[in-house]
């Protein structure tokens, strides 16, 4: 067996040349979320995987659904790899997601160039997810490569819909009935093996009060008077959830951030509307359902304090958290045995304060973990910031990682 190993690591190190010019190429076709044209993406993605061979499935989500969504297109695809007689073992999936947040300002390299320098390739998605297309094209490559006696099978799973939740993504895939994997491997980083993750709560709060002359502001109210008691009592909140901690390892405790705020019409005018936007990052162990009341219960006593004012609540999202499966054993016993090997440390277990759409599977009593090519944390990677960055080395050892617990599991 160890053998096979190092035939799966020699491919992969005779090949690297190859998977970092298709991670290059596939940084280089934008897929900025919003505005979410993500279709294009999918065919260059496709386009790729047919040259190497790959019978691709393209699942484009019907245009209407995409739209109420917020987005403008999506394609999803599944490339299925069966290996010895039907159903004869485990079939194992491979998600990564397309979608990205746009750049915003201060790069110092084209954010879609896929420019190497130092060793580390940079570019929009080049750590958060693209680089996971890559990593598990080649494990993939690789595992049959080797032309070993498998059983059970494959599937890649290219989706674009994780920075809106995923229901587009993976929930659209799964809810059609097109894939019921018995594991998952999820895009991630290369220093640990994600078991759990914190849910999230995104909602959009309109404070409306009475346009008036700024000249005669009694005759008005003060929509954005009105915002701040409600912007106080929720930042008040955030001190609050600080003393709840979660008993997961790498999560901590919930917040709130609000991160974005529009409203009034002219310096010269009394605000009559503002809205809130705001992000509930809730730990494993919290009740989404009554998370929800709560922030609502927060927003609408700190509203009485301010008379004339009416107040909107609207959810945009609600994402559970992921609890570990039991089955999900398997997995981290191999993506740990050989990290530790390739690595040269340890590779733990832990939970994540991000949410993801791995939640989908997890859900569907698929047991999954999150394992890829990245840095030992979302900050090192610059990912949604300027200059995000892969370090080419975690993109090569991921692979060989990946690799080598496809061939465990199949083998």
């Amino acid at each position: 067996m160890s053998n096979a190993y190092e035939q799966l690591d020699a491919w992969i190190d005779a090949h690297f040349d190859e998977e970092v010019k298709t991670l290059q190429a596939l940084v280089q076709v934008p897929t900025d979320t919003p505005p979410g044209n993500n279709a294009p993406h999918a065919e260059r993605t496709a386009e790729l995987l047919q040259g190497f061979g790959f019978e691709v499935e393209k699942h484009a989500v019907p245009a209407q659904e995409v739209k109420d969504y917020g987005l403008t297109s999506i394609t999803n695809l599944i490339v299925r790899r069966p290996y010895g007689p039907a159903g004869s073992g485990r079939t194992v999936a491979l998600n990564a997601h397309g979608d990205v947040v746009p750049p915003g300002d201060g790069w110092t390299h084209d954010p879609y160039g896929g420019e190497i320098v130092d060793g580390k390739l940079y570019g929009r998605a080049s750590a958060v997810s693209k680089s996971d297309f890559a990593s598990y094209i080649f494990a993939v490559r690789a595992l049959e490569a080797l032309k070993a006696p498998l059983k059970g099978g494959v599937e890649l799973h290219f989706t674009y819909d994780e920075e809106f939740g995923g229901e587009l993504g993976p929930g659209w895939l799964l809810k059609q009935g097109l894939t019921k994997p018995d594991l998952l491997i999820a895009a991630g980083f290369s220093y640990q093996v994600v078991t759990a993750h914190n849910g999230c709560l995104q909602m959009e709060v309109t404070v409306h009060g009475k346009m008036a002359h700024a000249a005669i502001p009694e005759t008005g109210v003060d929509a954005l008077q009105g915002a701040v008691a409600i912007l106080n009592a929720l930042y008040a909140q955030n001190q609050r959830y600080k003393q709840v901690k979660s008993k997961v390892e790498g999560i901590n405790h919930p917040y709130l951030n609000v991160g974005r705020i529009e409203g009034g019409t002219n310096t010269n005018v009394v605000p009559g509307k503002v809205v809130l936007k705001l992000d509930r990052r809730m730990i494993p162990e919290e009740n989404p359902v009554e998370v929800e009341a709560d922030v609502r219960r927060v927003i609408a006593e700190a509203a009485a304090t301010f008379p004339g004012i009416t107040v909107e609540i609207k959810r945009l999202l609600l994402a559970n958290s992921m609890k570990p499966l039991p089955g999900n054993a398997p997995l981290v016993e191999a993506i740990q045995k050989h990290g530790r090997a390739l690595f040269g440390e340890e590779i733990p277990t832990s939970g994540t304060p991000l949410y993801t759409d791995v939640r989908l599977y997890v859900e569907r009593g698929i047991p999954a973990v999150i394992y890829g090519a990245g840095p030992r944390t979302v900050f090192e990677s610059n990912a949604k910031r300027a200059d995000e960055h892969l370090v080419l080395e975690d993109l090569r050892r991921a692979t060989k990682v990946v690799a080598r617990t496809l061939y465990d599991l199949l083998s």
